[in-house]
This record gives C-alpha cells, sequence and structure tokens, in this order.
C-alpha cells in the first residue's frame, strides 16, 4: 500500500498572507531578498531606501505596495514615516546601516560615534515607532553580525556593537511585548555592501570561504532572508540571536 501523493499534498498555504511587512533597506542584498521571500508569502510589502532610483526598480521587481526614499539615519524622517504608514503593520525588518572598521590610531573618533549612535539608535528609534503601530504578536526583525565577536585591529567599534545588540534585543522583547522582536546576526554575506568593503578581494575572499566553511559555500542573501521571514511566522521566537554564517565561528583563527 502506497501513500497517496499530488499536488494537494504538496501544496500549503503562504505563512504571510494577508499580511505586512516593512523592510528598511530593502533596496539591495539582505533587505531586498527578505522582501522577495515575504512577497512569495503572501505579504505585501513596502520599501525604504536611501536611493531613489534603486528602491523603485526594486518595488517593480517584487510589486510592493509602496516605497519610501529616505536615510533611515535621520530619525525625525524615520519617525515621520512610521506616523504615515497603514496600520496595524505586522511585521519591521531593519537592515540599513554598515559595520565601521578602523584600526584605533587611524579611528575618526566622529565616525565611530555616528556608528555608534546610529545603529544603536536606530533599534531604539524603530523600537520606539513600533508602539502602537505593530499589532500584538507581530515582530521586528534587526539585523547584527558575528564578526566583531572576535578581537583583532581595526574591530573595536563593530565589537562593542556586537556584543551590545544582542542584550538590546532581549531587552526590547521584554519591554515590547506582545511584539516579538528578534536579531539575525550573519557572518560574511555576498551582497553588494560586501563587494564594496573588498573591491578587488572579494572573489579571493568568495573561494577562501567555499574552501574552509562546513557549508562549502558562501553564505548568500537568500540565506539570510529565509531566517528572517521565519523569525516573522514562528510566533513562539522572541528576544534571541540568531547566527547565520555557514558554520564561520568554528573555523580556527
Amino acid at each position: 500500500m502506497t501513500a497517496e501523493t499530488g499536488p494537494a499534498h504538496a501544496q500549503r498555504a503562504p505563512e504571510l498572507l494577508g499580511q505586512s511587512v516593512v523592510v528598511i533597506g530593502g533596496s539591495a542584498g539582505i533587505g531586498l531578498e527578505t522582501a522577495r521571500r515575504a512577497r512569495a508569502e503572501g505579504a505585501e510589502v513596502v520599501l525604504t531606501g536611501r536611493n531613489p532610483e534603486r528602491l523603485a526598480e526594486a518595488a517593480r521587481d517584487l510589486g510592493a505596495l509602496g516605497t519610501s526614499a529616505f536615510d533611515a539615519t535621520d530619525f525625525a524622517r524615520l519617525g515621520q514615516f512610521f506616523a504615515e504608514a497603514p496600520s496595524p503593520l505586522d511585521h519591521v525588518m531593519v537592515t540599513a546601516g554598515g559595520p565601521y572598521y578602523a584600526p584605533f590610531a587611524e579611528m575618526d573618533l566622529a565616525a565611530a560615534r555616528r556608528s555608534i549612535d546610529q545603529d544603536i539608535g536606530l533599534v531604539l528609534e524603530v523600537a520606539r515607532n513600533a508602539v502602537g503601530r505593530v499589532r500584538a504578536g507581530g515582530s521586528l526583525v534587526f539585523v547584527g553580525g558575528t564578526g566583531g565577536r572576535r578581537t583583532g585591529i581595526g574591530l573595536s567599534v563593530i565589537g562593542a556593537l556586537t556584543v551590545a545588540l544582542p542584550r538590546l534585543v532581549a531587552n526590547l522583547a521584554l519591554e515590547l511585548a506582545p511584539i516579538r522582536v528578534n536579531l539575525v546576526a550573519p557572518g560574511f554575506v555576498d551582497t553588494p555592501l560586501s563587494a564594496s568593503l573588498l573591491g578587488d578581494q572579494l572573489e579571493q575572499r568568495r573561494e577562501q570561504l567555499r574552501s574552509t566553511l562546513p557549508i562549502g559555500r558562501v553564505v548568500g542573501p537568500a540565506d539570510v532572508a529565509a531566517l528572517a521571514v521565519h523569525l516573522m511566522t514562528n510566533t513562539a521566537l522572541t528576544g534571541a540571536t540568531y547566527d547565520v554564517d555557514g558554520g564561520q565561528q568554528l573555523l580556527p583563527g
């Protein structure tokens, strides 16, 4: 006797059907792939980003519900965006911002302070604006990283932020409940941002990771997006940090 198989058994309902997902920093890389996956799961998506042309192209590609072009670290403009957004929102993902690397002897302290203020400040400002606008049981998903967990020249600022963000997210999960709050912590991800940081060393870095990572390949934006959407749909998850690095942290050095 064999089990019955067929289309009816292979199909499942989209997990975000009828829900809204805002992606702050959604015009490229991890944010864009998360928006794409959310759309595939039935969500209506709203994208924000600094580059109006790139944002418009991403919106056309996805069939986004709407877009808003602004710098997320302009907190007055961020507050205006939330005030004008349709509510209730179901999920907000934040991928905006970037790491600051510099040896201490060469560090621009003003730039370092801006990096800390913008990264921690952005989490706090999104959390503040989420209250009353994100529904109970909805979620905030922030993106951090794993690179700053090791010590090294040039990692002072990113190291401090890497330690701070998980504790901040855990506490926000308590204070914003029943809104859920989680942190995704990627290692190296093959994105346009990575390409801009590494320049002509990008392919060398890719090959190194292919040959050393336990998964035998480079982590891409779609890998992070799959985790981000899972955090939106699994209502038992809040207050935690989830690594997606292909086993990079397991390697010596």
